[in-house]
């Protein structure tokens, strides 16, 4: 079943919630693999928010020592805001902040069970499982 979200409201990523970062992959995406098999896809530039200051993440291009200093944290919260943004607070502070793409899908989300959310062009969030 696939929903596109028409309301256009906070959507909480609760199934991301508690998960530790485990691994990053790094190519012409940025793959962020969370325990309990779930993942987070960056697709388009994200900025990385933490205690040394504002770090770009360019997927395709670099990011890995920045990335790297997640590496074991938990995430605290995760939301898609209404403008199709991703929004992912750690334990450690530090918060990543994916933005939509008017033209291209932007990142998704694969949680356990199915769950996959995805952010299409303009910000509109598709929904499966």
């Amino acid at each position: 079943m696939v929903s596109v979200m028409a309301e256009r409201r906070p959507l909480q990523l609760e199934a991301l919630a508690g998960r530790k970062l485990e691994y990053v992959r790094l190519d012409s995406t940025v793959v962020l693999g969370l325990s309990g098999g779930g993942q987070v896809v960056i697709e388009t530039p994200a900025l990385l928010v933490g205690a040394d200051g504002p770090f770009a993440v360019l997927p395709g291009v670099t990011s890995s020592e920045v990335l790297a200093t997640l590496l074991g944290d938990t995430v605290r919260t995760a939301r898609a805001r209404d403008t199709g943004e991703l929004e992912i607070g750690f334990a450690g502070g530090a918060r990543l902040l994916v933005g939509a793409d008017d033209d291209y899908e932007s990142w998704a989300v694969i949680g356990p069970d199915g769950l996959l959310i995805v952010c299409l062009a303009g910000g509109e969030l598709a929904v499966w499982g």
